[in-house]
């Protein structure tokens, strides 16, 4: 048996605001995953630009920002086998025209920008995005 993983997820705002967040989660279950820790927040400017702080110089950046605080979110630690590589194959690719048949970008988003769902890209980004929204104690919880 190979160890656990843990991985970071958001469901942003636009699949919150049109109830898809169910869906969305137990998907991600039925995938094997299990919700270590949940939470359901609303980002200020300062988190969502610190949080894509790595994208400060895109052209993006300012309306990426701008989604991201538009209504609640949620924020998910999420754990299974190689969950980082597992979970950006349940996303699909960033934009939903180009995601696999099944995928939760392919069944619930609208662009490449309001694309329903975060996921970190490696196991050293998950521990970094993970850190920036739950504690110790909360990422040790079973």
């Amino acid at each position: 048996m190979s160890d656990l993983q843990k991985t970071f997820s958001i469901i942003k705002p636009d699949a919150v605001a049109t109830g898809k967040a169910g869906r969305i989660l137990s998907l991600l279950e039925d995938n094997g995953f299990r919700v270590v820790a949940l939470r359901m927040t609303k980002l200020s400017q300062s988190q969502a630009e610190g949080f894509y702080a790595v994208h400060r110089e895109r052209p993006f950046f300012g309306s990426l920002v701008k989604f991201m605080t538009e209504g609640p979110v949620i924020v998910m630690a999420l754990e299974r086998e190689d969950a980082v590589k597992k979970l950006r194959e349940v996303m699909g690719a960033t934009n939903p025209a180009n995601a696999a048949e099944g995928t939760i970008r392919k069944l619930y988003a609208e662009s490449i920008e309001r694309n329903s769902i975060h996921g970190s890209d490696a196991p050293e980004t998950a521990a970094e995005e993970l850190k920036y929204f739950f504690n110790t104690i909360e990422l040790s919880q079973r």
